[in-house]
């Protein structure tokens, strides 16, 4: 993904980026409120635990003393803790689901609302990565990092609170360490952050190498390139074990030092406590409890810097899904779209247009192009490649504007137009045609989701693909495997013609349609294209001129210019680049 280099954010602005789930959170209060009450049931019960104990042992075990009730006690408030703590795991752990769920559904419908201009800049891979290992990360985080931080923060608060209670001496001495045990987290933060955004970085880097070659798979056997590739995944793979390992023994040894420090400082305290209570100054209880609360103290503040890494890795995950919200489609919907007469003519034109692809700002695709379609005409483009047959397209679909000019359908501006609308006008088969890892009914379907199984059946047929469909172990409802792999070329292509018959859309483009048929196919299905052009507008792009010799205009473009038009035989007579191509091809 070709972005400027990042600025380097500070812990408060990564954390800040986590602000980004607060709109997700608030259609779950139920559940967020549900959580809270759990959370402050078992902190109670845990920081009350400490007491217990301190009775038990001061008043359980002492002459005359009621050693049930206290151990009674004890177990009322286990199972206090245990049920609370299951209910606060069972509604954070769904409000983790749910938030993220949400989120991911936002993401995906973002992404299929962005421009070509987007997709061609951006890695597939990068984007599944984004979808499932950033989301996860806030799934974890959501789901359980937060619940254990605000858990964690109680308890410390609690136990702080009680320790001073109980032995404001000793409870001095553990204030005094805090800081000891704050210092290497504080210090060790920016290049714990660091780590992990590598670590995410490179994970994201061997998603998308994976994915370049799984959609690549055909061209990679083909050349016998299994053993290059999996040498390239494994090299992408090691990079990113060798971030993963960095971030893990610096965390790990965050870790060592923190407890070294907190457990060494509980140590001291109670040899502290051991001689008061050899002395007579402090009771076993008062010890007991004391240590309870030193511990349970001192295994929030751990738990709070191991949460500090998930956050800081969740923080960086929410940033790179913000930077993916926050982009925007270059084709701005107008806030009052016109209107066509329906049923529309499918009258079309490029007047005076200029564009250039955003990836290649300094190349021309089209200058200063300018052509008129007149309703139900049938025009076909012709040139060699490079020429700006397929821009046309693009631009008639509106997958981009013109960087000068207007493109018209009806007379409207395309830009005035809602573009779902303007696509819904158009039936496009393309070259290379796109199957959809589904049954063959649901491909043909795409063109038109209400159809009637009959209806999908009569298109195939006009397809020629009923006969090949029917020869399928479950006919219609047999899997076609992803990208249509248990498909011909051939029958791939004509499934999309199928599709386009079924959309039954007032314009037609026609990438190169016939080019993956045999000689008898391309017959049948040149009749049905003739059968579905009468009275509708048909662009063709043509690179056999056997399938155009029909054509009401054939536009010969070179350098996206058109630089002659007319019918077959009138530009035969007029010799240059067409006269050319047809006595390649047809032995003129």
């Amino acid at each position: 993904m070709s972005t400027p280099e990042p600025k380097v954010a500070s812990p408060i602005q990564k954390v800040n980026s986590l602000r980004g789930l607060l709109p997700f959170l608030r259609p779950h209060r139920s559940l967020l409120i549900f959580w809270l009450i759990a959370l402050a049931i078992s902190s109670s019960a845990t920081l009350f635990f400490p007491v217990a104990v301190r009775n038990m042992i001061d008043h359980g075990f002492a002459k005359g003393g009621s050693i049930d009730r206290w151990f009674g006690l004890l177990m009322i408030v286990a199972v206090v803790l245990a049920l609370a703590t299951a209910a606060r795991f069972y509604f954070v752990s769904l409000l983790g689901e749910r938030v993220i769920a949400d989120l991911r559904q936002k993401l995906y419908r973002h992404l299929l609302s962005l421009d070509q201009s987007f997709f061609e800049r951006t890695r597939s891979g990068e984007l599944l990565s984004r979808l499932s290992a950033d989301t996860e990360l806030l799934r974890s985080m959501v789901g359980s990092s937060m619940s254990i931080a605000l858990r964690s923060g109680i308890t410390v608060i609690g136990s702080a609170t009680m320790l001073a209670y109980t032995s404001p001496k000793m409870a001095m001495y553990v204030l005094l360490g805090i800081p000891l045990a704050v210092l290497p987290m504080a210090l060790s933060g920016r290049r714990v952050r660091g780590a992990s955004k590598d670590s995410q970085d490179r994970v994201a880097d061997a998603n998308a190498r994976a994915g370049e070659t799984f959609n690549a798979m055909h061209t990679v056997q083909s050349y016998a390139r299994e053993s290059f590739e999996s040498s390239r995944f494994n090299e992408a793979v090691k990079r990113s074990l060798k971030a993963a390992r960095k971030r893990i023994g610096m965390q790990s040894a965050l870790t060592a030092v923190f407890i070294v420090i907190i457990f060494g400082a509980i140590t001291a305290v109670l040899w502290s406590g051991a001689r008061d209570v050899v002395s007579g100054e402090m009771s076993a209880g008062v010890l007991g409890q004391f240590l309870l609360y030193a511990m349970i103290g001192g295994g929030s503040v751990a738990g709070l810097t191991e949460v500090w890494s998930e956050v800081q890795r969740a923080s960086g995950g929410m940033t790179r899904i913000n930077d993916l919200l926050n982009e925007k489609s270059h084709l701005d919907s107008p806030q009052h779209p016109a209107t066509l007469v329906m049923p529309t003519k499918g009258a079309l034109s490029l007047d005076n247009v200029s564009f250039s692809y955003p990836s290649r700002p300094d190349t021309s695709a089209l200058q200063n192009f300018s052509l008129n379609i007149a309703p139900g005409e049938t025009v076909a483009l012709v040139g060699p490649s490079g020429a700006g047959k397929t821009t046309v397209f693009q631009l008639l679909l509106r997958f981009h504007d013109p960087d000068s000019g207007s493109v018209r359908f009806d007379g409207i501006d395309l830009k005035q137009l809602e573009p779902g609308f303007l696509r819904e006008q158009i039936a496009l088969v393309p070259q290379d045609p796109v199957i959809f890892g589904t049954t063959a009914r649901e491909n043909i379907r795409y063109g038109k989701l209400e159809a009637t199984d009959a209806e999908i059946e009569t298109a195939a047929r006009s397809a020629e693909a009923h006969d090949f469909i029917s020869e399928l172990p479950l006919g219609y409802d047999s899997e076609l495997g992803e990208r249509g792999a248990r498909l011909s070329g051939g029958q791939q292509q004509r499934l999309a013609i199928a599709r386009a018959l079924l959309k039954d859309a007032p314009v037609l483009l026609l990438d190169e349609a016939t080019s993956a048929l045999d000689a008898q196919s391309e017959r049948a299905v040149q009749q049905a294209l003739e059968r579905l052009m009468e009275g509708r507008t048909t662009l063709v792009i043509a690179h056999r001129l056997a399938t155009v010799l029909k054509a009401d205009r054939i536009i010969v473009m070179d350098k996206g210019r058109i630089i002659a038009q007319g019918t077959h035989n009138e530009l035969i007579a007029q010799g240059g680049l067409y006269a050319e191509l047809a006595r390649l091809q047809f032995d003129h």
